[in-house]
């Protein structure tokens, strides 16, 4: 009987995992090697790691599990979960299965490409979602924001600390009557038709193709792509999830706990506010409040 299963071991996970092997519970890892952020070469605003290639982070910390002889990591995912608190069974990909008295999510969301041809072979180069963790790489250049709902017009003030050549998507939607106004007042770029192809090499973008045959140069697109869970382990549980404006994510309290007692969720799958240093820190709140369940 294992005292943790984390399901995912990424950033959240692997804080999580540190935190309950530092108090000397069992806890099992299980992982894909396949984080969210595996499409970019380097991860930046993370103190003491900025721009370190993600994985090099993840196996460095990784390795400082040496010590920590009650934490087990395995190269695989979990299909099933049955049970209770106190009482689960999580069924592996391999067939295997492991009995454990808690169980943390963090496997983590996939992020959805829209069918535009271009835009997954450029997706962590020079198709980017986040202007904190890519913004400085690519500053005083022609950057562009695809639109995809009112959080654009978020995106694209803030994109302004970056530059100042700015174009707006439309990619064929009604632009807010407000978000248009205040485009005219900042003269900002607005491109109205929908957009049928990124024009990439080797996933650097050199200009954005629009339905009416026009090709507009840019070198970094920022976009914010639907979202989803990368599994289906919420809807096995019946979990209570929450609507975001790109998707669902798994609903927690306080203390990390989601609908079902003993199954605790942190990182990207249980947050809209998405990043390595946030993942990190809920990963660690979700193993410290974890361990303190496991105290009853």
């Amino acid at each position: 009987m294992q005292d943790v299963v984390i399901i995912g071991g990424s950033f959240a996970g692997l804080s999580a995992a540190l935190q309950l092997g530092r108090a000397r519970r069992k806890v099992t890892v299980l992982d894909t090697a396949t984080p969210r952020n595996r499409f970019a070469d380097h991860a930046h605003g993370i103190l003491g790691h900025d721009g370190k290639a993600p994985q090099d982070i993840l196996a460095a910390a990784r390795a400082q599990f040496l010590p920590y002889r009650s934490v087990t990591f395995r190269n695989d995912g979990a299909s099933l979960i049955e049970g209770e608190k106190d009482r689960f069974v999580v069924t592996l990909f391999s067939g295997d299965r492991i009995e454990t008295r808690r169980i943390i999510l963090s496997h983590g969301i996939t992020d959805i490409m829209p069918d535009i041809p271009g835009f997954a072979r450029a997706w962590g180069k020079t198709v980017l979602h986040c202007p904190y963790c890519h913004g400085f790489e690519v500053a005083d250049r022609r950057l562009g924001v695809l639109y995809f709902g009112p959080l654009s017009a978020h995106v694209t003030a803030m994109l302004q600390d970056w530059t100042e050549d700015l174009t707006v998507f439309a990619d064929g939607h009604e632009v807010e009557p407000e978000f248009r106004a205040k485009l005219a007042h900042k003269n900002i770029k607005l491109v109205e038709p929908k957009v049928t192809g990124i024009i990439e090499a080797g996933g650097v973008l050199s200009a954005v193709q629009v339905a009416s045959g026009a090709e507009i140069g840019l070198d970094a697109l920022f976009v914010g792509p639907r979202q989803k869970p990368s599994t289906n382990l919420h809807a096995q549980l019946g979990l209570v999830m929450d609507e975001m404006p790109l998707g669902q994510i798994i609903h927690v309290d306080e203390m990390y706990q989601t609908s079902v007692p003993g199954i605790y969720a942190a990182g990207d799958v249980a947050s809209p506010r998405q990043s390595v240093p946030l993942a990190m820190a809920a990963g660690n709140l979700a193993g410290v409040n974890c361990h303190h369940s496991l105290l009853d």
